[in-house]
């Protein structure tokens, strides 16, 4: 029986920033349109963090039961690890996923019916990432998922329960928060070619090979900062993101170092920390430009 804490790890919290990042960025967009509403941003932001922790448990589960964790470099694996039952970690993921539906069907009902079809499309993405007979995070897609349900969606998204429209700054908004939530992946993916190359899960990064994605990886926080900067168009405010600059600058060159292994796993605590950072100061940006 996995103990609390090791129920704790397992729901990877590093990976969280991820699901709070666009939330806040979607909601400071909102403000920017005059549009801000708390009672709609707090439900957005359950839903995302629910559906995190799900796809999180979910991907402990799929990847647990096909081997892939059982000789991984990184934190804690449930299933891998044997310290929680594949069945235990199934019904942890779809009670998170349901919980995170529930709340998305609240804020469908203040909004509007047709965000029910992005729902499912999400719930879907969650469970099919690395779960079913043809999981698409093994086929080299996962960073076009994360991406698209972790800033597309979820800022748009955001912006759009609460505004009722959109504006090009929140469209910004959410390619550099996709951008940044790639590059988590792909550091986290980058880590683990040896072992996936073992289990014959292909990621991007085996795809790309060990070079190409540090590469991929520099570019993606780059592209970031660069739309921030780009934001600056609309209200010079959106500059106060760069100040997540010093942490994504020290996450790439551990990156570009040829780092290895557990040398990696500090730098997926730096792109999150880079992440939440950049989304606060855009968030405040945004709003006071407003």
């Amino acid at each position: 029986m996995a103990t609390p804490a090791q129920w704790i790890e397992g729901a990877r919290p590093r990976t969280l920033p991820a699901a709070i990042a666009p939330v806040l960025v979607g909601t400071g967009a909102a403000a920017f349109l005059d549009g801000f509403v708390w009672w709609k941003a707090l439900l957005a932001l359950g839903v995302a963090l629910f559906l995190q922790i799900g796809v999180n448990y979910a991907n402990d589960y799929s990847d647990g039961i096909r081997g892939t964790d059982e000789n991984r470099v990184g934190p804690l694996r449930l299933v891998g690890s044997k310290v929680a039952s594949p069945g235990q970690v199934k019904a942890a993921a779809f009670t998170c996923l349901g919980i995170g539906a529930v709340l998305g069907l609240v804020l469908c009902a203040t909004s509007n019916w047709w965000l029910l079809a992005v729902g499912a499309a999400s719930l879907a993405g969650a469970w099919f990432y690395t779960g079913g007979k043809k999981p698409y995070g093994y086929r080299a897609l996962g960073e076009v998922a994360v991406f698209l349900f972790f800033g597309l969606v979820a800022v748009l998204g955001t912006t759009f329960v609460q505004a009722e429209e959109l504006h090009w700054t929140a469209v910004a908004g959410a390619v550099a928060i996709g951008s940044i939530a790639c590059a988590l992946l792909v550091a986290n993916n980058l880590r683990d070619i040896p072992t996936d190359m073992v289990t014959g899960k292909r990621t991007l990064a085996v795809v790309l090979g060990a070079a190409r994605s540090r590469q991929l990886y520099a570019a993606l926080i780059a592209l970031a900062f660069i739309l921030a900067a780009l934001s600056a168009l609309a209200t010079p405010w959106a500059l106060l993101a760069l100040i997540a600059l010093p942490l994504g600058v020290k996450a790439v060159r551990v990156v570009v170092s040829d780092a290895v292994g557990p040398a990696l796993i500090p730098v997926l605590k730096g792109t999150g920390l880079t992440e939440l950072v950049y989304a606060i100061g855009l968030a405040v940006g945004l709003a006071l430009g407003g």
